[in-house]
């Protein structure tokens, strides 16, 4: 993964190999958010959105001063791997390669890809509404409660989580596939 720079965002995704799920248990998925805090705290690291999917997972990062992106997400996918093959008598790797990262480069590909990995469960049939998939930061978004750092990326955007949460509802699938797909070629 390369070199990231202090103060911006990245979209660092990963899907398991061979498309396989990632995520088997509840207890996985709350496995891995535990590393991503933690790692996240110790390698000075915002998360800024994000969404854990059976086969894949979606994160919105910024390094902070003297952090680095890079050792939060090979530390913690490590972990991981090495815990789920532990739990689950399984040896190898679980993901497909090394996490893809894209840099965020504008506030309006930076909200559309948030509103995009929210909606990923929906879109996907895991669930109705997004705020009933319990592996992802949409809840905190518009309850300003949970990460820090996902609730006050809002606040630069919307002004308050209803604004939000309207926002979402306006989603229009084929132009925000559109937006985002150059972002998401191969996953």
């Amino acid at each position: 993964m390369p070199k990231h720079a202090d103060g911006l965002a990245y979209h660092i995704y990963n899907r398991g190999a061979h498309r396989a799920p990632v995520f088997l248990t509840h207890q996985n998925y709350l496995y891995c958010l535990r590393l991503l805090f933690k790692y996240c705290l110790k390698y000075s690291v915002s998360l800024l959105g994000y969404c854990l999917m059976p086969n894949h997972y979606h994160l919105v990062l910024c390094q902070e001063a003297g952090g680095s992106i890079s050792r939060c997400i090979q530390t913690t996918f490590n972990a991981y791997v090495q815990g789920f093959n532990k739990v689950h008598r399984h040896s190898g790797t679980q993901f497909q390669g090394e996490a893809k990262c894209r840099h965020v480069d504008s506030d309006q590909y930076a909200v559309d890809l948030i509103r995009y990995i929210h909606l990923n469960p929906v879109r996907a049939g895991l669930t109705l509404k997004a705020v009933d998939w319990r592996f992802s930061d949409y809840p905190d978004w518009i309850n300003d409660r949970g990460i820090v750092s996902s609730v006050e990326f809002r606040k630069l955007f919307f002004a308050d989580g209803n604004a939000y949460r309207e926002f979402v509802a306006e989603y229009s699938d084929e132009r925000d596939k559109a937006d985002v797909a150059k972002y998401l070629i191969g996953l």
